[in-house]
């Protein structure tokens, strides 16, 4: 692959005594960047046969056993294997997204798809989700191949399509028709990892469960009319307007769950900040003294969250509407089922839940993998060589990630990184599917470094 000279401008003493691996890193990342994967949910999307080209150039000459699966035209995805010498050791999955949500540039303040270095930083969609991780695996995985490296466990590697709409062509395809490919013992994928500064040192979150998905679609009725005579009409729209209200207005329940409740009390927090966050009736007061990002994140994950997003109505400016369709994402907390949320829908509408036709769309449960395993072993002693005195802590993220199939085929499976004290839990948050998305170089090379140094203690021995 053709090398460009890229100026790394952040004095990082990582970075300028490893010019060569945040070259490649960055090289890579960028090109992932241009790449264009954009996701819109549509089976023609995506496009990740680039990505997947991309990376098999990328590792030709290094000796890497390489697999490419079509699920759908286009919806190319990528396995690399480095086999081990024992069948009984564990095995590792190193797994990265190559597709992007859709990036709206009137937003940015650099090209979405330009993937420019400024300040140190690369810029573009899919920077943070999750294009930094995809090309810190990829790297790290061609330097252990290329250097002979043999382990005891499989090491694999996949560049997966679609996780940014449901995975159905990606991971889900992958887990139901060609798990022998990507089957390891435990996954990493997105998006644990950010330095957290407590009184007890650096806290490093790592992903173990993730809430459920319950989308569904509401119908709304009215009857049509003549748009010059609205006085006493049965306005669809009008009606759907109150339903969207009631639903942005609704508190559900706080939840205080076991992930929730071990991520606090690892943090060591001072008692009089933890003990309003451990209590259903003090959460949600005490989420007004935090920032935005935080606040949110805090709240997502001890609430189930209603978020309506699209709307449909309406046929000509002077007709009154008699259908509006509304979109609502829902997510859900550990132990919910979709009864628990048709309870809830109902609560929230209150008296006008019977004029309202409910069409579930999507639902996954909330997934989790234990705490107490190997890899979270490995994982906390090898991160404090790069922050000494650091303790991982679990941490449930409240988007869906890939991690979800491998979890439900009996896998354990983590959402983790290392990034630099330079990217704050505040500035991640906003990031995802946001304007302005950003990856400091610093952070590409502490998580390239990582994956290899995670491969040679977990896989050797």
């Amino acid at each position: 692959m053709p090398r460009r000279n890229i100026p790394l401008e952040i004095p990082d003493a990582m970075v300028r005594d490893q010019p060569e691996l945040a070259h490649e890193v960055t090289e890579l990342l960028q090109d992932l960047i241009r790449n264009e994967c954009v996701n819109d949910g549509s089976k023609l999307s995506g496009h990740e046969v680039r990505s997947a080209d991309l990376l098999r150039g990328y590792f030709e000459g290094s000796g890497v056993d390489l697999e490419t699966y079509e699920s759908s035209p286009g919806r190319v995805s990528l396995v690399g294997r480095i086999d081990g010498r024992r069948p009984d050791a564990p095995s590792l999955l190193l797994m990265g997204h190559t597709d992007v949500v859709p990036a709206n540039a009137d937003g940015w303040r650099h090209d979405p798809f330009g993937a420019e270095i400024i300040d140190g930083e690369v810029w573009g969609r899919g920077a943070v989700d999750m294009l930094n991780l995809t090309s810190s695996m990829a790297v790290a995985f061609k330097r252990l191949a290329s250097s002979g490296f043999r382990p005891d466990g499989t090491l694999i590697y996949l560049a997966v399509a679609d996780e940014e709409a449901l995975g159905s062509y990606g991971a889900e395809f992958l887990v139901e028709h060609h798990l022998d490919a990507v089957g390891a013992d435990y996954v990493i994928t997105e998006s644990g990892g950010i330095p957290v500064p407590s009184p007890a040192g650096v806290k490093l979150p790592v992903i173990v469960g993730e809430k459920g998905c319950y989308w569904c679609m509401l119908r709304v009725r009215g009857k049509p009319g003549h748009g010059s005579q609205p006085f006493r009409t049965d306005n669809a729209l009008v009606k759907a307007a109150e339903v969207v209200r009631r639903i942005a207005s609704y508190e559900p329940k706080t939840q205080i769950h076991d992930v929730w409740r071990r991520f606090l009390e690892s943090m060591g927090y001072p008692d009089d900040l933890v003990a309003p966050l451990l209590s259903a009736e003090g959460l949600r007061p005490a989420l007004d003294d935090l920032p935005d990002a935080m606040a949110r994140q805090f709240h997502a994950c001890t609430h189930t969250t209603f978020a309506p997003t699209i709307v449909r109505g309406g046929s000509k400016t002077n007709t009154i509407p008699d259908l509006v369709e509304l979109e609502i994402d829902i997510r859900t907390l550990p132990g919910q089922t979709g009864d628990d949320v048709r309870l809830m829908l109902d609560e929230a509408l209150g008296d006008l839940s019977p004029s309202v036709e409910l069409i579930p769309l999507v639902y996954d449960a909330s997934s989790q993998s234990p705490a107490d395993t190997p890899l979270w072993d490995a994982l906390d002693r090898l991160t404090k060589r790069w922050y000494p005195g650091s303790t991982t802590v679990p941490f449930l993220t409240v988007g869906a990630t890939d991690s979800r199939f491998f979890r439900r085929a009996g896998r354990t499976a983590y959402g983790f990184g290392l990034f630099s004290e330079r990217l704050t839990f505040e500035d991640y948050g906003t990031m995802f599917h946001g304007d302005d998305e950003r990856i400091d170089i610093e952070s590409l090379v502490l998580s390239t470094e990582l994956w290899q140094a995670l491969a040679r203690d977990f896989l050797v021995g």
